[in-house]
């Protein structure tokens, strides 16, 4: 059998229209009932509105969470089960979901606490880094003050996080091919998010995990675990240290990983591990076409 993970996008991923295609699903309604029971609002709705709520941290987290948990039990409901799994950011979450660490409803319930504290961050910036000089870019974050690698996607894309005039000094330091600051409230994933990892601590402590059914992969520690207390550990630190995606990438073929999913909107992980990882097989499953239509 073919040795395969299942990898989760994170914020970013997000399309408007996603999920319209598992609306009369019916295990695709049952969590989206579940769901709006718990948010006050309808997934589908949101992620169909022209208003563009869906760019909004409030709402896109949530909706990412959702569609993709759905996919996902859709996938397990024709008889796949992945041989790891990871989530960038976000995606962590319904990795852990997946690997049955907590049910769906506790999973939304701390997603929805963590998207309304991250959309009330409003002290920082984040900019996306292509094509750069990695010792250089390490060189000058360790000279500027209250700037940090926030997302080490692969070899040659990172996102830097921090005060706006740290990550503008930064932007303005190191020779790249695109600089592009990002449309977010906050500095996630660095040190200007203690206050609100401090609050969502109180959300999380009570909650029991599981040890997971599979290994877990955690944007902070790349090492396949499946202990409960060390996953919960993990998480409680994503919120202001970095995503090593790269080095999450790397581990897939040294752990004996030969095919990845993809699961969720778009293309984005994918894409990030095509670029680290050239010889592992790379699929997508964003929509109900393409999970009727995945052949082992």
């Amino acid at each position: 059998m073919t040795k395969t993970a299942w990898v989760f996008p994170g914020q970013g991923s997000q399309v408007i229209g996603m999920g319209a295609d598992l609306a009369a699903v019916p295990l695709a309604m049952t969590h989206l009932q579940e769901a709006e029971d718990i948010l006050g609002w309808s997934v589908l709705a949101v992620s169909q509105s022209e208003e563009n709520k869906l760019a909004n941290t409030l709402y896109t987290q949530p909706c990412l969470y959702v569609i993709e948990c759905i996919l996902m039990d859709l996938l397990k409901q024709q008889g796949w089960q992945p041989d790891l799994v990871a989530g960038h950011s976000l995606g962590e979450y319904v990795a852990l979901y997946g690997a049955d660490v907590f049910e769906f409803g506790t999973g939304l319930q701390l997603v929805k606490r963590r998207a309304e504290l991250m959309s009330q961050a409003s002290d920082g910036m984040m900019a996306a880094l292509m094509g750069f000089d990695r010792d250089e870019l390490i060189a000058s974050l360790e000279q500027t003050a209250d700037a940090v690698l926030a997302n080490d996607n692969n070899p040659g894309q990172v996102v830097i996080s921090g005060t706006p005039a740290a990550v503008e000094s930064v932007m303005t330091k190191v020779k790249a091919k695109r600089a592009v600051p990002l449309k977010v409230s906050g500095a996630f994933h660095s040190p200007l998010m203690a206050d609100a990892a401090a609050e969502f601590e109180s959300a999380l402590e009570p909650v029991a995990f599981a040890a997971a059914t599979v290994p877990v992969l955690s944007n902070v520690e790349p090492t396949p675990s499946q202990d409960a207390e060390g996953l919960k550990q993990r998480l409680r630190q994503q919120m202001t240290e970095p995503v090593r995606w790269r080095e999450i990438s790397l581990q897939l073929p040294q752990l004996g990983i030969e095919r990845v999913i993809e699961v969720g909107p778009g293309n984005v992980l994918t894409g990030l591990i095509k670029r680290t990882c050239k010889s592992l097989t790379l699929l997508n499953v964003g929509t109900l076409a393409q999970v009727q239509g995945l052949v082992k």
